[in-house]
């Protein structure tokens, strides 16, 4: 249609000419020529029939749901019908919708997604209280300055600014992706290695650059036997731990590691950030290690590694996911047994190359603004969820409402 009537518009061909070229229905098109559509005109589209609520509350709505998303109090389907009937009320608006339930009906529901085509349904993470409140401007903002006073001092190349996390390796897969089976089918299954699964910590080390210092994974026992190593990443550390975590002990053997593969020097010093775990930042030995040799470790604050964290927002994702995938390729091949604490390092040598990449130590960098150093990576936006959830600011009762919305419904605000 848009292309009919800019070919009309422009003088290359008639109505009829332009409709039988494109495609369009004659009346339509001239209709749309004339600006006669009540709804539609142009490449202006319309669903859902004639809308109970006006345009300007619709743009309001999608506006509310946008908002209480970034907030973490995501709007469900229910949640939008029972607005829009609330809206209609409140307005003095006719409608048809469900006045004992009290809802939209689905056939606005759908109309309303079609027409705006910057809302869709999504499955939501759960994120924790307390990583709400954690991320918040003043805190980042003041994280964001330190690091600048460090990259200054130490004239910082990306080179030598690294990022250390831990994460864990079952041996039981994390998640089943959909399988084709048969339609109508009420119970579909996929075999698991077992019903419950031995974990191991891996710890993972990547610079800006994408340079990776070899992983050291961690084994809950108490000595270390040459099989465990079978298969690994090449350059690999391996420990054992009575927990299967990171311990202080552990700890210094894997900066040790670091520093040999990183080779700090006290006039070109390396910066490691990494997360405020006791082991890291209440090690007095560790620390004095550190800074004997060269490093300047720099904790993130308390509940922001979700944001703040290059390997959690860029290498954990893919290598959880060829993880998984490795295991499920060696049961395949090994049909009657489970994976063990014995394939680990094996599961992990196949996976961990594919994740490590420069691409994703790169993009982990630059989202959260590490490298090159940028808090305006995080708009206002990403702040919301700690403003709504800050105890120590309670929303006031007496404030003017922002919108007409506000005004009507006060569903989770």
């Amino acid at each position: 249609m848009e292309r009919a009537l800019g070919a009309v518009r422009r003088g290359d061909m008639g109505i009829n000419a332009a409709a039988a070229s494109y495609s369009v229905p004659k009346a339509t098109l001239l209709r749309h020529l004339k600006s006669q559509n009540k709804f539609a005109n142009d490449s202006k589209q319309f669903h859902g029939g004639v809308t109970v609520l006006p345009e300007n509350l619709e743009i309001e709505l999608v506006q509310y749901c946008l908002d209480m998303e970034r907030r973490f109090f995501g709007i469900k389907i229910d949640d939008l019908r029972r607005l829009a009937y609330e809206l209609a009320e409140a307005n003095g608006i006719e409608h048809k919708f469900d006045k004992t339930k009290k809802l939209a009906g689905w056939k606005w529901y759908y109309g309303f997604m079609r027409r705006h085509a910057e809302l869709t349904l999504r499955a939501p993470e759960n994120t924790s209280m307390a990583r709400a409140q954690g991320f918040n401007k003043p805190r980042v903002q003041a994280f964001f300055n330190m690091l600048g006073e460090i990259y200054d001092r130490e004239q910082l190349s990306p080179d030598r600014l690294y990022n250390m996390d831990e994460t864990s390796l079952s041996t039981v897969q994390d998640g089943q992706r959909k399988i084709i089976a048969e339609k109508g089918k009420k119970q579909v299954g996929i075999l698991s290695s077992s019903e419950r699964g031995e974990s191991s910590t891996c710890v993972v080390c990547v610079s800006a650059t994408g340079s990776y210092i070899p992983p050291m994974i961690i084994y809950r026992r108490k000595r270390m036997k040459e099989e465990l190593t079978n298969g690994g990443p090449v350059g690999a550390v391996y420990s054992c731990q009575e927990k299967g975590w990171m311990s202080n002990d552990g700890f210094i053997i894997w900066l040790k590691h670091f520093i040999a593969c990183a080779r700090p020097q006290h006039d070109r010093k390396v910066v490691l950030v990494l997360d405020g775990h006791i082991t890291h930042t209440k090690n007095l030995i560790a620390i004095q290690l550190a800074r004997d040799a060269g490093v300047v470790m720099v904790s993130l604050p308390p509940h922001t590694t979700h944001r703040l964290q290059p390997l959690d927002v860029a290498f954990f994702g893919p290598l959880g996911i060829y993880y998984d995938e490795a295991m499920r390729k060696w049961m395949r091949q090994h049909l009657g047994r489970s994976v063990t604490t014995w394939q680990v390092a094996e599961l992990l040598g196949e996976s961990y190359g594919r994740a490590a990449t420069v691409q994703n130590a790169v993009s982990g960098f630059r989202k959260t603004g590490l490298w090159p150093l940028d808090m305006s990576v995080f708009q206002d936006c990403d702040f919301a969820a700690a403003e709504v959830t800050d105890v120590d600011q309670p929303l006031s009762s007496s404030s003017a409402p922002a919108s007409n919305l506000d005004i009507q419904v006060g569903l989770l605000m």
